[in-house]
């Protein structure tokens, strides 16, 4: 993995939401410091990862942006599309274009395979399990990310919620035209902003995690395009079959594939 990579990803493993003092300065009442986790704030999380880990079936596409500082603390961001169909327990469709990849993944609860169409090659490793199994693996180090994958977790609570320091219930917001909760939280390393949507589809809208540990406190940001649950899918949808010509190469080759280009400046001094 590349040092810029290392210096500007923030893992959305280690979440926990930014509130930004300085720009909403006496709009946002200051937490109280006997009780620092509102359960207002809580308790949406909560609902929201309870609606989202009991949709069995979902099809969502969204924005990624990433943000990477270089050494003359030049702050440079960098931006992804993708979509993403999920069957749960144990299957997923995923595929992200950005300037530098075209990748799509397909997990069918025993293997994955991961497609570089700019490349026109891929690469497949076996992975029995469910979804779950599959994000901790990507976690771990496979050489490509799905982002925001914590929130398709089925104790996606549990996970957020890990080492929360404070959290903030803000107020509402406006994502894509859509009402919103919005939610700030912070945790030793990182601060996080989540928007839930109001009403009876608690789903997530837009997530923004920001590094507290790197100079110029990078973020990484994640907004929600359109989603749909209860979609029909086709019987073949996660499974992979390489085109005319694709080139099976080794799990190494897969950087290649990074949202970010090779060979990019390192990121700005702890």
């Amino acid at each position: 993995m590349s040092h810029w990579r290392r210096c500007g990803v923030i893992r959305l493993r280690v979440v926990a939401v930014v509130v930004f003092l300085a720009l909403v300065a006496g709009t946002v009442p200051s937490a109280d410091a006997d009780e620092p986790l509102d359960s207002s704030a809580m308790s949406v999380l909560e609902s929201m990862s309870d609606y989202v880990s009991g949709l069995e079936t979902i099809s969502f596409s969204f924005d990624s942006d990433i943000e990477v500082i270089t050494p003359e603390l030049e702050k440079i961001q960098f931006t992804n599309s993708s979509t993403a169909t999920v069957q749960r327990p144990d299957k997923i469709h995923a595929h992200r274009v950005g300037g530098y990849a075209d990748v799509e993944m397909w997990f069918d609860g025993a293997n994955v395979s991961v497609y570089g169409r700019s490349i026109n090659g891929y690469t497949q490793f076996e992975l029995p399990g469910t979804l779950d199994h599959l994000i901790a693996a990507l976690s771990a180090g496979h050489g490509v990310a799905l982002p925001g994958s914590d929130l398709l977790l089925s104790n996606a609570f549990e996970v957020l919620s890990f080492g929360v320091l404070e959290a903030k219930h803000i107020g509402r917001g406006v994502i894509g035209g859509v009402e919103c909760e919005h939610l700030a939280f912070r945790n030793a390393e990182t601060d996080w902003q989540l928007w839930v949507e109001v009403g009876e589809t608690p789903i997530p809208r837009k997530m923004v995690i920001t590094s507290k540990t790197l100079n110029c406190a990078p973020q990484y940001t994640i907004q929600i395009t359109s989603w749909e649950s209860g979609v029909v899918l086709a019987a073949d949808a996660f499974e992979f079959s390489p085109p005319p010509g694709a080139e099976l190469l080794g799990p190494d080759a897969l950087i290649e594939l990074d949202e970010l280009p090779q060979g990019a400046p390192s990121g700005g001094k702890r």
